[in-house]
C-alpha cells in the first residue's frame, strides 16, 4: 500500500512513476477523486458536528434561563439527521477507497532501469562460463526419467497436469537440498529458520500483495484460507499488527515451505518438466529492516542467495528488472538466472526484493525509535533458493554421456556420500 499522504502532495510524480511501470493510471485518478470527495464530506461531518454541540449547549442554556426550546430542539434533530447521512456516505466512500487503493502497485526506486518488459532488463553480472559438454545434453525430464527418478505420469495420474513424483535418488535430492540451503543461510548467513504454516488467511495474504489481485493465482480451501504461494507471505506477516523496537532490526528470517501456484496464466508455457509445476519447494529469505538501511540489506540478500549457486559451482547471471517487468509489490528487484544447458540460456531460480514500506503498511508492521512515534519497517525477500528448478540446474550441469550424474561435492554428506546417481529401478 502506497503512502497515500505522500500520493495527495504529490500527484504528478506518483502519476509518472506508475507509467513508467506501464500502468493504466485512470485507477489513481479515481483514487484521488475519491479522497477529494471523502474529505471534502469529512469536512462537512466535522461543522455539523461542532455545530450540533455549540447548539446542545446553547439548550442547555436556554432551560437554566426557563426559556422555550422547541424550536432549537428540532434544529438539532435536523442536525443529527445529516451527520447520520453523512457518515452512511463517508464509510461507503472509505470503503470503496480502501478496496481500490489495493489495487495500486508499488512505485519503483529511482535505480531502477526504465522499460517495458523482461527484455529490458539489465544484465548486472555473470558467474562462471556456461557449462560446456562434448555430447549433446540432455533435458532434466529425459534425465530424470531415464535414472527413474522423475515420474511424470504417475504425477498427473494421482493429481493433475503440472504435478511430478520424485522417488530415490531423485527425493533424496530434492531433501538434500532443502538441508543444504537452511545450513549455509543458518550456519554462515546468520538467519533465523521459522516452519510456518503452510495455510494462511486472506487477512495474511492481503498483508503482503497476493490478495485481491492474484486471487485467481491462488489455491483457496474451506474456512476462509489459502495455501501460500511461497512462505515469504506468512513469515512476513509474522509480525503484523506489531510495534518493533529499533534495537531489533534488521529482523533476518529463513524458511522452507511448499508453495502452490494455480499459474493461471501459463498456459503452454513450460509444459513439460519441473519449471512451472502447481506445487514445488523453496528455501525462501525474509527481511524486516530499518527504512535507512533496506538498500544495503537488499544487497546483502543478493549476495546470500547466489552463495547456494557458488558452492553448487553452477553458471549464473544476476539481472535487476525493469520498471515494466517489476513485481506488483516491488520497489526494486534482482532476479538470479541459473544457466539450463538442455535450453541454452539462462532460466530464473531467485528474484530478491526490497518492497519499502509496501507491504508494511498493508499488514502494519511499524517500528520505534526510543520514545518517537512508530514508523512503517521496510520489509524484503528473496528466494534462496526455488529447490525444484535448482535440482534441474544441477541434474542437466552435472550429466554425463551415458545418462548418470555426478552429484555435486558440497551435497555429498546429505546423500549418504552418493557420488553419482545412477539408474536404480524401483520393483515394479
Amino acid at each position: 500500500m502506497l503512502d497515500w499522504k505522500w500520493v495527495r502532495e504529490n500527484p504528478e510524480l506518483a502519476e509518472t512513476s506508475l507509467q513508467k511501470r506501464g500502468f493504466d493510471t485512470g485507477l489513481l485518478q479515481e483514487l484521488l477523486e475519491l479522497d477529494q470527495k471523502r474529505r471534502a464530506i469529512q469536512q462537512e461531518a466535522d461543522v455539523l458536528k461542532q455545530k450540533k454541540n455549540e447548539v446542545s449547549r446553547a439548550i442547555g442554556q436556554l432551560k437554566q434561563e426557563g426559556k422555550d426550546i422547541t424550536e432549537i430542539q428540532k434544529e438539532v434533530q435536523g442536525i443529527s439527521t445529516r451527520i447520520k447521512e453523512i457518515d452512511s456516505q463517508l464509510k461507503a466512500i472509505s470503503s470503496e477507497w480502501t478496496e481500490k487503493l489495493l489495487w495500486l502497485p508499488n512505485l519503483p526506486h529511482f535505480s531502477v532501469p526504465l522499460g517495458k518488459d523482461e527484455g529490458d532488463n539489465q544484465e548486472v553480472k555473470r558467474w562462471r562460463e556456461p557449462t560446456q559438454f562434448d555430447f549433446d545434453p540432455l533435458p532434466h525430464w529425459d534425465l530424470g526419467e531415464g535414472l527413474d527418478i522423475i515420474d511424470f505420469q504417475r504425477g498427473v495420474k494421482i493429481a493433475s497436469s503440472r504435478f511430478a513424483v520424485l522417488k530415490g535418488a531423485g527425493a533424496k535430492l530434492e531433501r538434500a537440498l532443502i538441508s543444504f540451503m537452511l545450513d549455509v543461510h543458518l550456519e554462515k548467513h546468520g538467519y533465523w529458520e521459522v516452519f510456518p504454516p503452510f495455510l494462511v488467511n486472506a487477512e495474511t495474504m492481503t498483508g503482503t500483495g497476493q490478495l485481491p489481485k492474484f486471487k485467481d493465482e491462488l489455491y483457496c480451501c474451506q474456512d476462509d484460507l489459502y495455501l501460500i504461494p511461497t512462505a515469504e507471505v506468512p513469515v512476513t506477516n509474522l509480525h503484523a499488527g506489531e510495534i518493533l523496537l529499533e534495537e531489533e532490526l534488521p529482523l533476518r528470517y529463513v524458511a522452507y515451505s511448499a508453495c502452490f501456484r494455480r499459474e493461471a496464466g501459463s498456459h503452454g508455457r513450460d509444459v513439460r518438466g519441473l519449471i512451472r509445476q502447481h506445487q514445488f519447494n523453496k528455501v525462501e529469505l525474509v527481511k524486516i529492516t530499518h527504512p535507512e538501511r533496506s538498500y544495503e540489506e537488499l544487497e546483502f540478500l543478493l549476495l546470500d542467495a547466489e552463495e547456494i549457486l557458488q558452492l553448487l559451482n553452477l553458471p549464473y547471471r544476476v539481472v535487476i528488472l525493469c520498471t515494466g517487468d517489476l513485481g506488483f509489490s516491488a520497489a526494486k528487484t534482482y532476479d538470479i538466472e541459473v544457466w539450463l544447458p538442455s535450453e541454452g540460456r539462462y532460466r530464473e531460480i531467485s528474484s530478491c526484493s526490497n518492497f519499502e514500506t509496501f507491504q508494511a503498511r498493508r499488514a502494519n508492521i511499524r517500528f520505534r525509535k526510543g520514545s518517537g512515534k512508530p514508523e512503517f519497517v521496510h520489509t524484503l525477500n528473496g528466494s534462496g533458493l526455488a529447490v525444484g528448478r535448482t535440482l534441474v540446474a544441477v541434474l542437466e550441469n552435472y550429466q554425463q554421456a551415458d545418462g548418470t550424474v555426478v552429484v555435486p561435492e558440497v551435497l555429498r554428506p546429505y546423500m549418504g556420500g552418493m557420488e553419482i546417481i545412477t539408474p536404480q529401478f524401483e520393483v515394479k
